[in-house]
């Protein structure tokens, strides 16, 4: 029986998931630079591609080159950059569950920060200065945090905010048992004191935190976006942060990479950080397991649960 090929980044971030890939049984993992596109017939012919996770080179010209292609399966937790470029008759899978520790984490850091004020307090330190009434700092135990996005991400959030006794109401795509429908969202903004996205990119999610959602949070309200920077209107946040009335913590932006003139780096109730909210060790690791538990069920004949289409 012949293998079925798998095309890897062999890259040195990628390697260490390699071994995951090697344990499913009838499969040949198959290496190539993610950089340099000249391949050979052996790499072209394989029947499942996996692009690598890290640098902002994405080689979605290989989907057309790949004549035996059955299926894309991604390092990350959305697909909405590769979507457009996977035909309908290819698998399309991410690794949606490897990042959610890592994601939920910064979510929680980025709160706490913002809450207590750490960033004015680096630049005191910066400055040599004992600033000792100069911030209100706050807390987060009592909090109500909406989060827009119930999947793993947004659940592990719940999680750990529950351990700083604050309450969370969580919105998914449809609802069940303790999370709410779309429809309820407008009727949830106000009231909370912090609004978390993480919530994948999709035709309903785009643009969806506007000005009139922006204008519905509570004045002093945290914003905090760790799903994609085009559910968010930048202009009409930019808009508010300047004005004082809300915070922001991103590590997700539109435009991305943020242009080094854009005003949104000037607001001093924003902190940003460069995509980056999953980047730590073992994230990779996760992740190729969750594609591999992703691929061994393909191969088998199951629906993968990850598969976007």
């Amino acid at each position: 029986m012949t293998a079925v090929r798998i095309l890897v980044s062999g890259e040195a971030d990628d390697k260490a998931g390699h071994k995951y890939l090697s344990a499913i049984p009838g499969v040949e993992v198959v290496t190539y630079d993610p950089n340099d596109l000249t391949l050979t017939e052996l790499q072209l012919a394989a029947e499942i591609l996996m692009p690598p996770y890290r640098g902002s080179h994405r080689p979605y010209e290989l989907v057309d080159q790949m004549p035996k292609l059955r299926m894309v399966q991604l390092l990350s937790a959305g697909v909405d950059e590769w979507r457009p470029y996977v035909p309908d008759h290819v698998t399309l899978a991410s690794a949606r569950g490897g990042h959610a520790s890592s994601v939920s984490e910064w979510v929680l850091s980025a709160i706490l920060a913002q809450l207590r004020h750490w960033p004015a307090l680096v630049r005191f330190q910066d400055e040599h200065t004992w600033a000792h009434r100069r911030f209100d700092a706050d807390t987060l135990a009592g909090k109500r945090v909406l989060i827009v996005g119930a999947g793993h991400i947004g659940s592990a959030v719940a999680e750990k905010l529950a351990a700083f006794d604050a309450d969370s109401t969580l919105v998914a795509s449809a609802a069940r048992d303790g999370i709410c429908a779309p429809s309820e969202l407008p009727s949830l903004i106000g009231g909370h004191a912090v609004v978390v996205i993480t919530a994948p990119l999709t035709n309903d999610t785009q643009g969806l935190v506007d000005a009139k959602f922006l204008a519905a949070m509570d004045d002093g309200a945290l914003l905090v976006n760790a799903g994609r920077g085009q559910i968010v209107d930048t202009d009409a946040l930019v808009v508010e942060l300047q004005s004082g009335r809300l915070r922001a913590a991103l590590d997700v932006t539109d435009p991305e990479p943020l242009p080094s003139d854009h005003p949104l780096w000037s607001c001093t109730g924003a902190i940003i950080s460069p995509h980056s909210a999953r980047t730590v060790p073992g994230t990779n690791r996760r992740c190729y397991a969750v594609a591999a538990e992703q691929i061994r069920a393909f191969l088998t004949g199951e629906v993968p649960s990850n598969v976007a289409r």
